[in-house]
């Protein structure tokens, strides 16, 4: 019933200025980026990285433009079970929904290496920080989803059951709220792993996280997709529980595992900017330089 409650008094539409409107998905992706940028920040600190301000938001920008793109162009290819080969110009359509995460990823890791590339920073410490601030952006997108009506799960007696009645193939029949399940365990719990082993000193060896985020973001969307109801236009892919989510889980599951014993061999460290550690160092030997002049 509480969170029976919850959906009812909140709406898609966060709030509106004049015919401006403005939605929790969109406020998702703002918080999302947003405490993406603080968390980068503040572990690099940490692990005491040389990051400036403008390499974090360099990251950030290649992180939107890769979520973005990616993130659409996985959905379209899919879950649009050939529509958008139809109709392609609804592939510019984002106002009426349809992001992929497997997408968003694959984008995400692209745009990495060219934002690696410009920043100087090598690309698994990259890696490293973004996926340990990742989770918190999947935890606000999946309670977005959650007030859309979207990604829910079969019809339960489970007294948390949410009737998404503002969907109409949902029905009027309680459902297993799968989009907080999501948010929990690809979310919090996730992040809660990887925030406290970031805890480390020194920190775990370049590619540790990046590893074991693919391996538990895998196994918490598998587990959650035996209660979600797939996509409508795809269904089952086939034994009749099979679906495209757990079929894209795999691969990172086994890169993941590929990842971590990668890690574990080559014990490389975390490294920051070397073109802001030459900087630094050229800096401090003109200072030297300056000293003995004196």
């Amino acid at each position: 019933m509480f969170l029976q409650t919850i959906y009812d008094v909140t709406n898609p539409v966060a709030f509106a200025v004049g015919p401006l409107t403005v939605r929790w998905y969109g406020l998702a992706y703002l918080a999302a980026f947003f405490f993406g940028a603080l968390i980068i920040w503040r572990i690099g600190k940490r692990w005491k990285l040389a990051i400036s301000v403008d390499d974090v938001l360099t990251i950030i920008i290649g992180v939107v433009i890769g979520a973005v793109i990616g993130g659409r162009l996985g959905y379209v290819l899919f879950y649009g079970n050939g529509y958008y080969f139809s109709h392609p110009l609804e592939i510019l359509m984002f106002s009426e929904g349809g992001m992929s995460f497997h997408g968003g990823f694959i984008g995400v890791v692209i745009s990495g290496i060219i934002t690696s590339r410009m920043t100087k920073i090598p690309f698994l410490t990259l890696a490293d920080l973004g996926v340990i601030a990742t989770p918190i952006g999947l935890f606000f997108g999946r309670c977005a989803n959650f007030i859309n009506s979207e990604l829910w799960g079969g019809v339960t007696n489970l007294p948390w059951g949410v009737v998404f009645y503002r969907d109409v193939s949902a029905g009027l029949l309680p459902r297993q709220p799968t989009q907080l399940y999501e948010a929990l365990l690809e979310g919090l719990v996730l992040f809660a792993i990887l925030f406290i082993l970031s805890r480390k000193e020194p920190p775990y060896s370049r590619g540790t996280f990046f590893g074991l985020f693919l391996v538990l973001y895998g196994v918490f969307r598998i587990a959650v997709e035996f209660v979600r109801e797939p996509d409508v236009q795809l269904g089952y892919l086939f034994g009749g529980w099979v679906t495209m989510g757990m079929v894209l889980s795999v691969p990172l599951i086994v890169a993941g595992i590929i990842l971590l014993i990668y890690a574990h061999k080559a014990q490389l460290p975390q490294e920051g900017s070397r073109r802001l550690e030459t900087d630094l160092a050229q800096n401090d030997a003109k200072q030297d330089a300056s000293a003995k002049e004196k």
